[in-house]
């Protein structure tokens, strides 16, 4: 089996509008200089990659201020959005999320406590249809 990871920037709030005025925070607050040379420097990397382009040739200044590209997995927003998001992932064939946060030991935290406990949920609320979809597709 495909193991598929991606590494994702983390920004759970109680609101949708909360969580965009942090991310936009941070952006706002990124240095260019540094946004600007690992842009150029990947830039220089992915062409040597056999498409000559590699993973960042498409990212904007506000991707690659998180390094990883981790804004565009797009978990940003409420508990529900992010929990959402990440069984979208899963149903997709992502099966490991390399996850960062802005301060780490509070927003593990309210991860853990309020958007875990959704994707249980979102996960066990699937089961039932996979399980019917499953055996139907087995038949051909």
């Amino acid at each position: 089996q495909v193991k598929i990871g991606v590494n994702g920037f983390v920004i759970a709030r109680e609101s949708e509008k909360e969580a965009q005025a942090v991310l936009r925070e941070i952006i706002d607050n990124a240095n260019p200089d540094a946004v600007k040379g690992f842009q150029h420097e990947v830039k220089n990397a992915g062409s040597a990659s056999p498409e000559g382009e590699g993973n960042w040739a498409k990212s904007s200044f506000e991707d690659l201020v998180q390094y990883n590209d981790g804004f565009k997995t797009n978990l940003i927003g409420t508990p529900q959005q992010i929990a959402e998001r990440i069984i979208a992932l899963k149903q997709s064939g992502v099966n490991l999320l390399l996850l960062a946060f802005l301060h780490f030991q509070e927003e593990v935290e309210f991860f853990g406590r309020e958007v875990i406990p959704r994707v249980r949920e979102l996960e066990k609320q699937s089961q039932p249809a996979i399980a019917h979809v499953v055996p139907e597709a087995l038949k051909y």
